[in-house]
């Protein structure tokens, strides 16, 4: 392999590094979240623990809905704009911000007037803070800082939550709408913190005609395949509890709670390496591309296969350690679990790469292929398998949402998540 040049070498490091920072964040909030999946399982009765489940699954399926992937948008406009045109980064930033503002608050009043659950409306009141506040943390990594993100997203907002949910199971208050009122409370400061930040970087300026239209145009795909994204994310957990029950639910979430390991950490370097990857497939630069895939995927394997692989073998003892007895009965869930995270790891981010590229549509097309597949055995297995029936729709839709986007970045860019870059990845460390 030749050698990596100065520049690259020096862009690899940078990339390294804040992809530590995300994973660092991203372990801090896996870790709070896990605590807090933890706490109201053992603290409250099952019934319980299933509808806080299902209402916080459902409030952060309909907000990231709502967000429309705007921070995604600004993070590929944000970051192409070096230097950055101040004026017009305001600009993306209002664009963005004011529908899914306007979207949120209109959301929000219609549930709290065609519903009479208490811990509905609860959470509908916190959902413009809980939406908007995703976008503002998407905006600052535009500019190149993984901080904010890490001590907003990664820290204070999981560890607020655990500290007050944890507040009101250890009160022995067994109310879904505490529990759901100190889950949304945190997302408040995250969003004053977030907007106070960009507003430090960003001088008022006058609008400038032209930015929204820009914006949109590149994001509408992507507002859909976030919907979309968000249905495959959460709808397992209300269909279990609208199919076997909530405790069935309560059983489902504690055993895929693992889960979240493997996506935040590939959340963390997607957040880490998305900025760079747009700037190098922007210029065409298709080499420094396949050093950051490459790089980005050794790195996932590295960080989660052994949890997965830990999991699978400890998942019967563990879940009830955990959980408590009434858990254990998710073990085959685990499994199922762990071997298709195993697998969906190996491919890589091939879907940021794919939006990278500009190909948003074709990032669409996928994922409501994956939702139809997870949806379609839901349906099927569910009735019958409860949990496991579930964990098996989820496997059929991950393997779908990962394998469809890696054969078209191989089939457009010959790009593979593995290859003579891959050892790369170790590189940076040594240098520095």
């Amino acid at each position: 392999m030749a050698p990596l040049s100065p520049t690259r070498l020096a862009g690899l490091t940078g990339a390294a590094r804040s992809g530590v920072a995300g994973l660092l964040g991203a372990g801090a909030g896996a870790a709070a979240q896990f605590l807090t999946v933890v706490l109201v399982a053992r603290g409250v009765g099952q019934e319980t623990a299933g509808a806080f489940f299902s209402v916080t699954a459902l409030c952060l399926a309909v907000a990231t809905v709502l967000r429309l992937d705007a921070g995604n948008g600004l993070v590929y406009f944000v970051a192409r704009s070096r230097p950055f045109d101040h004026r017009r980064t305001s600009g993306y930033v209002r664009a963005a911000l004011v529908p899914v503002a306007a979207l949120s608050l209109a959301a929000a009043c219609a549930i709290i007037l065609s519903t009479s659950d208490p811990a509905l409306r609860v959470l509908a009141t916190a959902l413009p803070a809980v939406t908007c506040s995703g976008v503002m943390v998407s905006a600052t990594r535009g500019f190149g800082s993984m901080r904010p993100t890490v001590l907003l997203d990664g820290v204070l907002q999981p560890s607020a939550q655990l500290a007050l949910v944890g507040t009101v199971v250890l009160a022995g208050r067994d109310s879904v709408p505490l529990l759901a009122a100190a889950w949304a409370l945190p997302y408040l400061p995250v969003l004053l913190l977030a907007s106070v930040w960009l507003h430090r970087r960003l001088p008022r300026t006058s609008y400038l005609p032209g930015t929204a239209h820009d914006l949109w145009r590149h994001t509408w795909p992507r507002s859909l395949a976030a919907g979309i994204q968000a249905v495959f994310q959460r709808l397992d957990i209300v269909i279990v509890a609208l199919l076997a029950g909530p405790a069935e639910a309560a059983v489902y979430t504690a055993a895929t709670r693992f889960k979240i390991v493997g996506q935040l950490a590939g959340q963390g370097l997607a957040q880490a390496t998305q900025p760079r990857l747009v700037r190098a497939l922007a210029e065409g630069d298709l080499p420094r591309a396949r050093e950051l895939y490459q790089s980005a995927t050794l790195w996932l394997v590295l960080l989660t296969w052994p949890v997965w692989l830990g999991y699978a073998a400890l998942a019967p003892w563990l879940l009830g350690a955990v959980f408590g007895d009434g858990y254990a009965s998710g073990a085959p869930v685990a499994i199922v679990l762990a071997v298709t995270m195993t697998l969906a790891t190996a491919c890589g981010m091939a879907d940021v790469v794919l939006t990278a590229a500009g190909h948003t549509g074709a990032s669409l097309a996928n994922l409501a292929a994956a939702v139809a597949t997870t949806v379609l055995l839901d349906l099927l297995l569910i009735p019958s398998l409860g949990s496991l029936g579930a964990a098996l729709g989820w496997a059929g839709g991950t393997m779908v949402k990962n394998l469809l986007p890696l054969w078209h970045i191989h089939r457009r860019y010959g790009l593979r998540p593995f290859g003579a870059h891959s050892l790369a990845a170790l590189s940076p460390w040594r240098a520095s």
